[in-house]
């Protein structure tokens, strides 16, 4: 949530004693004896644990808040910074005197100073693994129970964030308020809660449909990267990396298609750095994933995110208040757009996404969920039947022929439950060339896995009819001669690819 942490690496522990504290999640999915490697995980590995006392952490944050509280009333007009500071400086009185008290060692008292900051300023007890760079998923089973899968593939058992249901339904609840989409909240009337965190997680929540809360908080380890940050990944290699941007460039109409996690959202933020800076364009966005108008480097971005229903329905029988990415699009064609970027197209909002597409000038980018290459336009079709008005396949069909250019599929291959890691890749570009046999778009297969050579990452297979579009935009067509790309040598796989 908000604030600054009070330094840099914090290492809070689970209460000693909790039944959680001593079990792993190895890659294989069965528990192991951690021994000391433990739930009460370090985030920094120089950094001696401490157990904090989280009665005392709120006795402290309660007494702090009320002098808050006092202050504000006083003072109404006091900037941001000031508040803290004096709050800080409540926080480090109050956790002196209890140390005093109980002969606190300084690591003790830091840890103490920390979890009261958290609790006042920020994500409380779940903060500590929010802090940690190498966490990819926050998984919350009810208050008690909670599991960090980590980049690797490790997952790990760690110690409560709450003491109660009810605690940990205010904690979401604060966290919602925290990310500045007040209309958003969860409680029996809304039992699911889906935000972007201040720091740019996707947290969704389910509480009343079942025993207990249930949440998980995917965290974007990779944020900032531009084309040449997963080139070193990995991802891509350079000859992919210069026609993607020469795509960019070149204003084609661009679908990112993959699986769940393949990371289709950082290729899309990486792309977004392709425009020039002065590129005046769109981000719809059902919670904000793609940070465009605050990474720094684009001056002329149109932020816009969805709004959920207060609960309530109007007289039309629709949910009041609710803004859908459909409602958005419509009023963003109009806000003088040189592109539009939709971070996922899920819904309806695909319809008026691609008669965007065919009626713009082109530079569009979007992002759409797909197991394989070869059902992407079923899944578009799959959209287009759940919009209002049943539209057909044969609609769909023709309308993503005639507005997309290419589509790039991210994939990722798992090999963490034996003892390997996660690849995650470019393997296919397709681009759309028309209506082909039984009104399905044609397409050319301009890279492809280069399975020939061990590889599943994409190679180049030939040239896209589009070739002199790109070679006015600084493209050396050169570079799709290579059979193997700029690979140096097979992706490192336990399992070998069939040649």
């Amino acid at each position: 949530m908000r604030g600054r942490p009070l330094h840099t690496d914090p290492s809070v522990a689970a209460p000693p004693g909790h039944p959680l504290q001593a079990w792993t999640h190895q890659a294989n999915g069965a528990p192991a004896r951690a021994g000391a490697a433990s739930s009460t995980h370090a985030l920094g590995a120089t950094t001696p644990q401490v157990t904090v006392d989280y009665k005392v952490a709120r006795h402290i944050a309660a007494q702090v808040a009320k002098q808050r509280e006092e202050l504000l009333k006083t003072t109404p007009d006091m900037d941001r910074a000031s508040e803290e500071q004096r709050c800080l400086d409540w926080i480090n009185e109050a956790v002196a005197l209890w140390s005093d008290a109980q002969a606190m060692a300084p690591q003790e008292d830091e840890g103490l100073r920390r979890a009261v900051y958290d609790l006042l300023f920020r994500a409380g007890r779940l903060q500590p693994y929010l802090d940690d760079d190498r966490v990819e998923d926050i998984i919350i089973q009810g208050p008690h129970e909670v599991w960090l899968d980590y980049g690797d593939g490790e997952r790990r058992m760690v110690g409560p964030i709450a003491d109660s249901e009810e605690e940990l339904l205010e904690l979401l609840r604060e966290l919602a308020r925290g990310s500045g989409h007040n209309e958003r909240t969860i409680s029996t009337a809304n039992p699911t809660l889906a935000l972007s965190l201040q720091d740019g997680s996707r947290l969704q929540a389910i509480s009343g449909l079942g025993p207990m809360t249930y949440a998980v908080i995917r965290r974007h380890r990779v944020s900032h990267a531009a084309l040449d940050d997963l080139v070193r990944l990995g991802t891509i290699d350079p000859v992919l990396r210069e026609f993607l941007g020469a795509c960019v460039r070149a204003e084609k109409n661009i679908m990112i298609a993959g699986k769940q996690k393949a990371g289709k959202t950082t290729l899309l933020r990486a792309m977004l750095k392709e425009f020039d800076p002065d590129t005046r364009f769109a981000t719809i966005q059902t919670e904000d994933e793609l940070f465009a108008h605050a990474n720094g480097y684009h001056r002329q971005v149109v932020s816009l995110v969805g709004r959920e229903s207060n609960g309530e329905k109007d007289v039309t029988g629709r949910s009041a208040g609710e803004v859908t990415l459909l409602d958005l699009m419509h009023p963003a064609l109009r806000m003088s757009l040189e592109r539009i970027v939709v971070g996922e197209v899920r819904g309806p909002e695909v319809v008026a996404m691609m008669q965007a597409l065919t009626n713009g000038s082109g530079g569009n980018l979007c992002t759409i969920h797909a197991r394989r290459p070869d059902i992407i336009f079923d899944r578009i079709a799959e959209l287009y039947a759940l919009a209002q008005e049943n539209l057909s396949e044969q609609l769909a069909y023709r309308q993503t022929a005639n507005g997309l250019d290419f589509i790039v599929y991210v994939d990722m291959t798992d090999e963490t439950q034996i003892g390997g890691r996660r690849h995650r890749y470019v393997s296919h570009v397709l681009e759309l060339t028309g209506i082909g046999e039984n009104g399905r778009p044609a397409t050319n297969t301009v890279f492809s896995p280069g399975t020939e050579w061990g590889d599943l990452r994409a190679v180049p297979r030939m040239d896209p009819s589009c070739i002199d579009d790109l070679r006015r935009v600084g493209f050396d067509s050169a570079l799709l001669q290579q059979p193997y790309g700029a690979w140096q040598a097979p992706l490192p796989l336990k399992v070998g690819v069939s040649r």
